[in-house]
């Protein structure tokens, strides 16, 4: 028997320097699940320097969903992804960004896609191991448009995962797949990639992306674009070196 205190769902929010952002990207996650699914909200601070900290702490005593994790020292947003994943006790993980460019409204839309089908039809298939958001339209500054936009078109040239926008970090992944992802800097770029390496199927689904309300991009574009290239090179090996094992056990006679 499941235990009723195990949440359905684990969102997942890796957050540096998002003060501002903080409590209305709770309130905002609570309106949308709540009564739809049990979920915990994990916010996980990748050493913020400033009012992030107070606001997370604040965010903590307003809601017994949230968990709060803290980096000791800034270590990237695919190292506060794993942080999540391995802290998340639901089968399913829904990580979005602490900016709040990612409505969580269409959490709740996808949720009832995958999860609650009407007309009798059955749930995620077995072979379902990620879903991708993709971006109807770009919120961003000319420098992480121009950014995303180059490493999603070589990264599709070589990997050929299939994913218009990789970049997203708007992604509804099993948990059991998501703590067995090789880990590295830059990692959470190619999500889909490994996700499809490791023989699950990826389904993509349209998706809002708002204006930043507060604080700034952490983004640039040549120290982005020397380390993505560096990043393609190792998941490119690594899609190719990889042998995709299937077993059956024996029943014992």
């Amino acid at each position: 028997m499941a235990d009723p205190g195990q949440p359905q769902l684990s969102v997942v929010v890796p957050v540096y320097n998002e003060a501002g952002n903080i409590l209305p990207l709770l309130d905002e996650v609570e309106a949308a699940l709540s009564g739809l699914v049990s979920f915990e909200i994990i916010f996980v601070d990748d050493g913020s320097s400033d009012a992030t900290a107070a606001e997370l702490k604040q965010a903590q005593a307003k809601s017994p969903r949230v968990r709060l994790l803290k980096h000791r020292k800034r270590s990237g947003k695919s190292a506060g992804l794993v942080t999540g994943f391995w802290a998340a006790r639901a089968p399913w993980i829904q990580t979005l960004d602490g900016d709040r460019q990612n409505d969580p409204a269409d959490v709740a839309r996808i949720w009832k896609i995958i999860h609650a089908p009407q007309n009798g039809e059955m749930g995620p298939a077995a072979t379902l191991g990620l879903v991708s958001g993709r971006r109807k339209r770009r919120n961003d500054g000319v420098v992480k448009w121009l950014s995303s936009r180059t490493a999603n078109f070589v990264r599709r040239s070589l990997l050929r995962d299939d994913t218009a926008d990789t970049g997203c970090g708007f992604k509804l992944i099993r948990r059991e797949i998501a703590v067995k992802l090789p880990f590295f800097d830059g990692m959470h770029r190619f999500i889909p990639a490994l996700v499809r390496r490791a023989g699950y199927d990826i389904m993509q689904i349209p998706i809002e992306d708002r204006p930043r309300a507060a604080g700034v991009s952490k983004y640039g574009f040549f120290g982005r674009l020397g380390a993505g290239i560096f990043d393609l090179m190792g998941v490119f090996w690594l899609t190719q070196r990889g042998t995709l094992a299937v077993s059956d056990e024996i029943p014992r006679q």
